[in-house]
């Protein structure tokens, strides 16, 4: 099938191919690329936003495998959250980056509930000690200082990008290497169809997390996000001693917002199993469980 198109390079890290076309192009190396008419696939500042049908993952595999990246998952396990973290990496070895190195960086208060999981060849974990918490969002706070302080103390000689993920989730389909930039951040599944004066940024001006009514693109989770590890210094300086209204996730929206995601990945990459699933989410790949928070986090609630 022969069609007319426009090829855009819009990545400069891996030349991520744009194809702004309706129906399907062939090639003796790609069997079809699907054209997403029903979403966008770029931001208005020109980086990619991924959704399922807007890259070729054997293409995309192929070229960062050349480079051979090693990446640093970050989970915080504290208290009974350690449950979860069965299900979290198995999964992950079934659908995390098949094929890459990967370093699960495991945060816990109790290393001794840290499974025993069978990992792929280049795959490990690594434990991290830290303090117990008697709020849950005082391990919400305290996960970029620690983060910070274990990049400069191991993960820099050990990896080249890293993940921030929440540990009450689980893989279930592909997340792979069209995840990987600068800096990859993750529209909110809640938020993501809502107009920009909806967005749940922090309205009060006295925090450093303050987004003002006129300004933002989007609104991001802070339970993925992930790029080069320079980049994941910044947001632990961007804090005072206000706590913002949703925490970390304020001032990661906050900093995002002048720093803008060099990839932007759609809701797929982010969903929760409190939530059904919407007709433009063609596959999601890692969700957010169903919990009881009163059993699970110290101060219970939500």
């Amino acid at each position: 099938m022969n069609v007319n198109c426009n090829l855009t390079f819009i990545d400069p890290n891996v030349g991520w191919l744009l194809v702004t076309l309706v129906g399907k192009w062939t090639s003796t190396h790609h069997k079809y690329i699907f054209v997403r008419t029903d979403v966008n696939s770029v931001t208005n500042w020109n980086a990619p936003l991924v959704w399922e049908g807007t890259f070729d993952p054997v293409v995309i595999d192929a070229i960062y495998k050349k480079m051979d990246p090693r990446v640093a998952v970050v989970v915080f396990a504290v208290g009974k959250y350690t449950r979860f973290l069965k299900g979290f990496l198995e999964s992950g070895e079934k659908h995390f980056l098949i094929d890459f190195r990967v370093t699960y960086y495991i945060f816990t208060d109790n290393e001794k509930d840290v499974p025993k999981v069978e990992l792929g060849k280049g795959r490990k974990i690594s434990v991290v000690t830290v303090p117990s918490a008697n709020r849950w969002q005082d391990v919400v706070l305290g996960r970029m200082k620690w983060a910070t302080i274990t990049i400069d103390k191991q993960i820099r000689n050990e990896a080249d990008y890293l993940f921030m993920m929440d540990i009450d989730s689980v893989f279930h389909n592909r997340f792979g290497a069209e995840s990987l930039s600068q800096l990859s951040a993750v529209l909110h599944r809640g938020n993501y169809k809502k107009k920009r004066t909806n967005f749940p940024y922090e309205r009060r001006a006295k925090s450093r997390a303050y987004i003002p009514l006129d300004e933002g693109d989007y609104y991001y989770t802070a339970a993925v996000w992930g790029g080069y590890l320079e980049d994941m210094y910044k947001l632990e300086d961007a804090k005072n001693g206000i706590e913002a209204v949703w925490q970390e996730e304020s001032h990661l929206n906050k900093y995002l917002l002048y720093n803008k995601p060099t990839k932007v990945l759609s809701p797929e990459y982010l969903w929760s199993d409190y939530d059904q699933i919407p007709a433009d989410i063609k596959v999601v790949r890692i969700s957010q469980l169903i919990k009881d928070y009163k059993k699970v986090r110290p101060n219970g609630g939500r």
